[in-house]
C-alpha cells in the first residue's frame, strides 16, 4: 500500500528516510513529501499549495494510500481527508491533532522576514526531545527549513463531512494513548471527537519519533495500513 508521509513544520521528505527503508521490507510503498516552502527552494509558498502537493501525491496513488501526518501536518493530512474522502484508505496522525475550520495552521512562533525560522529547542525542553541526544538535536537544527509565513499563518478550511467515515490512529509520542482520549472527549480536538473511527498507538519516544524510533514508527504505520 501507498503510505504518504507528511513531516511537521522545518522538515522535508529526507526526515522519513530510516521510516521509509523499513517501510520498504514491510512490503509497502512510502511515499515521503517535501512539501512547497519546505524543502523545494520557494519562501512564498502558502498553506494551499502545501495542500495541492499532498493532493496530488494522493491522486498520483494507484490505490487508496493511507496519508500519514506529523505535528502540525496532522492538519494537513486531515485536509486530505476533507477534499479527498472516498481516495483515502486511512489518516495517521503523528504528534499531534488536526484544527478545526477557521483556524490558523501553525501560528505558533515568531515570523522574521516572511518566514517561521526554527525557535531552537528551548520551545520544546521536556518530554519532547528527551530521547533526542545531542547529535540529533543539532542534526535536526541544521536541517530545519524556514517555514514561509503564509503556510503557517494560513486557515483551514475544512468543507466536507465525509473526512469524518476516514478511519484515523493517533500515533502517541511524548503523549499517552489515554490523554488523548482525554482530550478528544473533552472537546479539545472537535475534529477526532466526529471520527467515526479513531484508533490509538503509544509509542515510547518524543515529538520526533521518526528519528529517535524509526523502525518502531514504521512498524505501526505498516499495521495501520494493513488495518486500513
Amino acid at each position: 500500500m501507498d503510505i504518504l508521509l507528511i513531516g511537521g513544520l522545518w522538515l522535508d521528505g529526507s526526515v522519513w528516510d530510516r521510516v521509509a527503508s523499513t517501510l520498504e521490507s514491510l512490503g509497502h510503498r512510502p511515499v515521503p513529501l517535501t512539501l512547497p516552502g519546505q524543502g523545494d527552494g520557494s519562501a512564498s509558498a502558502t498553506l494551499e499549495d502545501q495542500v495541492a502537493a499532498v493532493l496530488a501525491a494522493v491522486d498520483a496513488a494507484p490505490g487508496k494510500p493511507v496519508v500519514v501526518g506529523h505535528s502540525a501536518a496532522c492538519t494537513l493530512a486531515w485536509l486530505a481527508a476533507d477534499r479527498r474522502p472516498e481516495r483515502l484508505a486511512g489518516v495517521v496522525l503523528i504528534g499531534g491533532f488536526p484544527f478545526s475550520d477557521g483556524h490558523a495552521y501553525a501560528d505558533f512562533f515568531e515570523v522574521r522576514d516572511d518566514v517561521v525560522p526554527f525557535p531552537g529547542w528551548g520551545p520544546f525542553e521536556g518530554p519532547e526531545i528527551a530521547d533526542l541526544d545531542e547529535g540529533a538535536r543539532r542534526r535536526l537544527a541544521a536541517a530545519a527549513i524556514p517555514v514561509p509565513a503564509a503556510v503557517a499563518q494560513g486557515v483551514v478550511r475544512l468543507a466536507d463531512e465525509r473526512r469524518f467515515d476516514v478511519p484515523v490512529v493517533v500515533v502517541c509520542p511524548e503523549f499517552t494513548p489515554a490523554q488523548a482520549r482525554k482530550w478528544i472527549d473533552g472537546g479539545d480536538v472537535p475534529e477526532l471527537a466526529r471520527a467515526g473511527r479513531v484508533d490509538f498507538a503509544d509509542i515510547d519516544a518524543g515529538h520526533w519519533p521518526m528519528v529517535s524510533r524509526p523502525e518502531e514508527l514504521a512498524r505501526i504505520l505498516a499495521a495501520a495500513a494493513e488495518a486500513a
